[in-house]
């Protein structure tokens, strides 16, 4: 029999925040109120001083928390933060305080990108060999705050933040093939947008047609739920979502089909079903995502980066660097979750 390993963390090594601020005294984290046996957590910062950012996961999720980026509130509520300058990932220009899932938790013996860490649709042609065949992620969260400075405020992601992703798993090999797959895009990211001279922001949907990145027809298509898109730089007013206003959404993948549903107390309900195994429109591909491997990701994901040459992406966001400094001035992002489940759990 194949001896599996179980690992208790990438980054052990990472600070608690009983360990930096309270001297050894246990306070709560967010793994006293939340699952967090199936997610890893990325930080805006470089702790350890590799050179790369910062990734918790495994047992060591069991007591990690961070006083800046990722902690419970004094409701037991669990915040995540972020400043528009900061470290990133490898393949992002955005800093976050996200939650990337992780079906293998503890069992380092299992890949990050191996089937049993990842799911699919029922469309695949090797879908028993994953984790599941779709999944769920349900949410109920305000934005307490989102970047107020954009030196080009009419670049689509100025002044918002993704709150929920399915994320499809980048596959150097199917790139190189030419399969149509392995391009690593998003079939949504939620975005939470507010200008700072509106008294309401927007809640919308962005799909990614499923091609490769250097195809020009490889772009975000937006759909409304509450207030805009971020085509439409109009104040919503009432129609919108106001900072610190709840909402919720739910997203549930069953066989090849994707099952949207946003609900706050303000206004109706809406739903969104499509299949994520067709191409959404003639330009995307006609197979859409029907072989990708996927997670669900959730958080804050900064989308106002300091970056401004990029014609889309390039807003030219303030920020030091320095967190305190950028939260003073207004440069960050805050968004609070009072309900995260994976799966039902």
């Amino acid at each position: 029999m194949k001896q599996m390993l179980v690992a208790t963390s990438l980054l052990l090594s990472l600070p608690t925040l009983a360990d930096v601020t309270n001297n050894g005294v246990n306070y709560p984290v967010p793994a006293d109120k939340f699952d967090m046996r199936h997610w890893k957590i990325t930080i805006p910062s470089d702790i350890n001083q590799d050179g790369r950012v910062d990734e918790i996961e495994g047992v060591a999720m069991m007591s990690y928390s961070h006083s800046d980026f990722f902690y419970l509130d004094s409701q037991g509520h669990l915040v995540f933060e972020v400043h528009n300058k900061a470290i990133t990932t490898k393949n992002s220009k955005n800093a976050r305080s996200e939650l990337r899932q992780m079906a293998r938790g503890a069992n380092f013996a299992i890949g990050t990108h191996d089937p049993l860490n990842n799911w699919a649709l029922s469309s695949h042609p090797e879908a028993e060999s994953f984790s599941t065949i779709g999944g769920k992620l349900e949410a109920t969260l305000k934005v307490n705050h989102v970047s107020l400075h954009a030196k080009y405020p009419n670049k689509y992601p100025a002044y918002s933040v993704v709150v929920g992703q399915i994320h499809a798993e980048k596959d150097n090999d199917q790139i190189k093939a030419k399969t149509g797959f392995g391009h690593g895009n998003e079939p949504i990211k939620i975005f939470y947008k507010k200008f700072p001279n509106h008294k309401m922001g927007s809640v919308f949907w962005n799909y990614e047609r499923n091609l490769a990145k250097d195809d020009p027809n490889r772009e975000d298509i937006a759909y409304p739920v509450w207030g805009n898109t971020w085509e439409n730089d109009a104040d919503p007013g009432q129609a919108g979502i106001a900072l610190g206003e709840s909402f919720s959404y739910q997203i549930e993948v069953n066989g090849t089909t994707m099952s949207l549903t946003f609900e706050t107390d303000r206004h109706d309900t809406v739903t969104y079903e499509i299949d994520l195994s067709k191409g959404i429109d003639d330009k995307d591909s006609p197979t859409g995502y029907a072989k990708d491997a996927f997670y669900f990701k959730a958080g804050a994901y900064g989308q106002c980066s300091v970056q401004d040459s990029h014609p889309i992406w390039g807003p030219g966001c303030e920020g030091t660097g320095d967190f305190a400094v950028d939260k003073l001035n207004g440069d960050y992002n805050s968004v609070t979750f009072t309900e995260l489940k994976l799966n039902g759990q």
